[in-house]
């Protein structure tokens, strides 16, 4: 199956869960439009508290339908949205892409691999456990974090649940993804 978009959301507050939505506007060097986590600076809380003026390097969450056939394979039930993303792809390995990747969704927008969400405790306020569901270690015990990634915008345009993702590999040498 080549890869594609499931599910679009966002919202204009602040909270876990994002809403689905027919459609999704990416703005370059923004995010999502009208979404909480949408502008040039930092604006998850935690992050603000630190330094409101260090650059937003998740401007869009972005998570493969993978994570949840295997989550529901656990006994979780976790939809598009629920966990906060705006992008809910299927087909593509998101986590064994590099920094700097870029992906084109549709036909006219553009982000750019930042790096990987870093589950936090909210998981665990959504379904008892989640969090640790979401953890894994590999075959050296390095932590696994398989909650998605997050990409700034670098061409805008409309963003919608069947769009095709076409995948631009950065130069080498790879940078693996680490937590941003």
């Amino acid at each position: 199956m080549p890869p594609t978009i499931l599910a679009v959301a966002s919202s204009d507050r602040h909270g876990f869960s994002k809403r689905t939505r027919s459609r999704i506007d990416l703005v370059a060097g923004e995010g999502v439009l009208g979404d909480a986590h949408s502008g040039p600076t930092v604006k998850h809380r935690s992050r603000v508290r630190v330094n409101p003026s260090a650059p937003n390097l998740r401007q869009v969450h972005l998570i493969h339908a993978e994570l949840f056939d295997a989550l529901a394979a656990q006994g979780f039930a976790v939809a598009p949205g629920d966990l906060g993303e705006n992008v809910t792809t299927r087909g593509l390995e998101l986590l064994t892409l590099p920094t700097g990747t870029r992906l084109r969704l549709g036909a006219e927008a553009v982000v750019e691999i930042t790096g990987l969400r870093n589950p936090c405790t909210q998981l665990d306020g959504f379904a008892d456990g989640l969090m640790a569901a979401c953890l894994d270690r590999d075959g050296e015990g390095r932590l696994v974090r398989k909650s998605g990634v997050m990409a700034i915008v670098v061409m805008g345009g409309p963003v919608q649940a069947g769009d095709a993702v076409t995948v631009e590999l950065p130069p080498l040498p790879h940078v693996p993804l680490a937590p941003v």
